[in-house]
C-alpha cells in the first residue's frame, strides 16, 4: 500500500443481522460501534425480496451513511463491513462487502483477516479463467465458490479449507445469513440475539453476528456465544439456525494483540473481558519490573487500563499526567517538515503541575517504531519530570503480522534491530521494561479474579498467536 504506516493498525470489522425490521439501521450502529477496527471505508448490503441492495464508500461510517441512504437499504437482513486495508490496498473497489451473482443467486461477503496463500490462489484461479475485479484476498473465496455446483453450504465446506490464514466471515445470500471462522480462530467472531416487538406486540428474535461484543451493547443484543473456530453457522427462514463444521481440527491461534490493543476495552474477546486483561497486563508488568517512583501515568488512551493495573500492583499513585486532545479529526493537515515536532503535542499535552520534579512511570500498551514514544518522553522532560521509567505492557514487537493486521515492515520495528538497552538510550529514559511473553499469556488466559494461579508454560501459551513477539508463525507465509 502507498500510504505511510505509523503503527500497528486495526484490521476490519464484520457485522450481520437476520430477521430484523431495521436491519440496515442496526448494521449501521453495529459498524459504528466497531469503527476502531477500520476507518478507510464502510459498506452495507441488505436483503429485500431476494435482491441485494448495496451502498459502499470511503471514509468513516458516519460519513458513508446518512438517513436517506439507510432508508433505501430495505429488508430484514443485512451484513456490513468497516475496512482497514491489508491485502489489496485501500482502493475503492476493495471496499466490502464484496458482491457477486453466482449460479445459486446473489452473494455478499464481508471478511476480517488475511489469506496468506492469496497470491498462489489468485494465480491458479486466473489460470482457470477467473477475472478479478478487485485486488482483495476476499475475492478468492467468491471465485472458488463460483466454480462449485449445488448448495452454497456444501461449497463452503469444500472451499474454506483451501484458504490458509485468518478469516472471520459474514455472507448474505438470497435467503440466508452465514457466518464462518477459520479453524485456528485468529480473529474474533461472536453470535448474539436481539429481541423486538412487532406491530401486534408479539416478541420476535433477531440473530446478530459481529467481530466484537461491544456492538451488542449498543443495539441491545445479548451475547449467545462465540462462533467456534472451524464453524459455519447458518440461519434461514426454512431451517432456522444450524451449524456445520470443517472436518480437520487445528490448534487454536487466537490473536493475542486483540487483548493488547485492537479490541475495544468493553468487549469480551476469546471469552475474556479486554479491560480486565489489560489491567492484568499492568499488574504483571509491575511485578516483573519494580521501580521507585512518585507517579504512574498512562500514554492515553491506549495505556490507561495497564497503567491502572500497574498502580494497583506497585502501590504507586496513578494520575493522568498526559491529556489527549480528542478533537483532531480526519480533517487535520499533517504538519510540514519544519514543524514536525508539534505532531505529538497536537494530540497529547503534559500536565506540568503534576509532573514537575517527579519520578514518573510511563505506561503504554506497545512500542512499535518508537518515534511517538520518544516525542512523549521529550515532552515529559520539558514538563520537568525528574526521572522517566518507561513500561510497556506487551513484549517487544519483532515481526510483522500476516493474519489481518496492517503492520510496519520488520526493518521498521524498533525491537527487531535494537536491544532493550539500545531502545532505552534511543528514548532517553532512565529505565525501560517490557512485559514478558509469559506474563502476557498469564494475563489473557488465567482466571481474571485470581492472577496468582500458576500454570505450566505449555498451558499458558496454548491457544494464542504471538508471532509478532516470538517470530513463531503458525502457517507458512507466501
Amino acid at each position: 500500500m502507498n500510504k505511510e504506516r505509523k503503527n500497528f493498525q486495526d484490521k476490519c470489522a464484520v457485522f450481520g443481522i437476520w430477521n430484523d425490521p431495521e436491519a440496515a439501521w442496526m448494521t449501521y450502529l453495529g459498524l459504528y460501534a466497531q469503527q476502531h477496527r477500520g476507518q478507510e471505508g464502510a459498506g452495507i448490503v441488505s436483503l429485500h425480496k431476494g435482491r441485494h441492495l448495496i451502498h459502499r464508500g470511503s471514509g468513516l461510517v458516519g460519513e458513508v451513511f446518512n438517513e436517506r441512504v439507510l432508508k433505501k437499504l430495505k429488508g430484514s437482513a443485512a451484513i456490513g463491513h468497516t475496512r482497514y486495508s491489508t491485502q489489496g490496498g485501500d482502493k475503492k473497489k476493495n471496499i466490502q462487502p464484496l458482491t457477486s451473482a453466482l449460479s445459486t443467486g446473489p452473494l455478499a461477503v464481508s471478511h476480517n483477516g488475511n489469506i496468506v496463500n492469496f497470491p498462489h490462489l489468485k494465480k491458479d484461479l486466473m489460470n482457470k479463467g477467473s477475472i478479478f475485479y478487485s485486488s482483495s484476498d476476499t475475492e478468492c473465496l467468491i471465485h472458488l465458490l463460483a466454480q462449485e455446483k449445488g448448495e452454497l453450504e456444501k461449497a463452503l465446506i469444500k472451499c474454506l479449507p483451501l484458504l490458509e490464514g485468518a478469516y472471520s466471515l459474514t455472507l448474505l445470500t438470497k435467503d440466508s445469513l452465514i457466518a464462518a471462522r477459520d479453524p485456528m480462530g485468529f480473529r474474533p467472531l461472536v453470535l448474539g440475539q436481539r429481541k423486538w416487538k412487532d406491530e401486534q406486540g408479539e416478541e420476535n428474535i433477531s440473530w446478530v453476528v459481529a467481530s466484537e461484543t461491544c456492538t451488542f451493547d449498543l443495539i441491545g443484543a445479548k451475547l449467545v456465544r462465540e462462533i467456534e473456530p472451524g464453524e459455519i453457522w447458518i440461519v434461514d427462514k426454512e431451517r432456522g439456525e444450524c451449524s456445520l463444521f470443517l472436518q480437520k481440527k487445528k490448534t487454536l491461534h487466537q490473536c493475542v494483540f486483540e487483548h493488547v490493543y485492537f479490541a475495544r476495552p468493553d468487549s469480551q474477546v476469546f471469552g475474556k473481558n479486554v479491560y480486565q486483561s489489560r489491567k492484568a497486563m499492568g499488574r504483571f508488568l509491575a511485578k516483573e519490573s519494580q521501580v521507585q517512583a512518585d507517579l504512574v501515568i498512562p500514554v492515553p488512551d491506549s495505556g490507561v487500563p495497564a497503567a491502572i493495573g500497574y498502580s494497583e500492583a506497585s502501590g504507586i499513585p496513578y494520575d493522568m499526567g498526559i491529556v489527549r486532545n480528542h478533537y483532531i479529526g480526519r480533517t487535520f493537515i499533517h504538519p510540514s517538515q519544519s514543524i514536525r515536532d508539534f505532531k505529538v503535542k497536537i494530540k497529547l499535552s503534559a500536565q506540568r503541575k503534576l509532573i514537575a520534579g517527579k519520578k514518573v512511570v510511563v505506561v503504554d500498551d506497545s512500542l512499535v517504531r518508537g518515534t511517538t514514544s520518544k516525542s512523549v518522553v521529550k515532552m515529559l522532560r520539558q514538563a520537568g519530570a525528574k526521572e522517566i521509567h518507561f513500561r510497556v505492557s506487551s513484549p517487544p514487537i519483532t515481526g510483522p503480522c500476516f493474519y489481518g493486521v496492517d503492520t510496519p515492515e520488520k526493518s521498521e520495528l524498533i525491537a527487531s534491530k535494537m536491544s532493550v538497552e539500545e531502545i532505552k538510550n534511543y528514548l532517553q529514559v532512565d529505565s525501560l521494561s517490557f512485559l514478558s511473553t509469559e506474563g502476557l499469556m498469564r494475563a489473557v488466559q488465567e482466571d481474571q479474579e485470581d492472577l496468582q494461579v500458576e500454570k505450566s508454560k505449555t498451558q499458558r501459551e496454548k491457544g494464542f498467536c504471538s508471532a509478532c513477539f516470538t517470530g513463531d508463525y503458525p502457517t507458512a507465509i507466501s
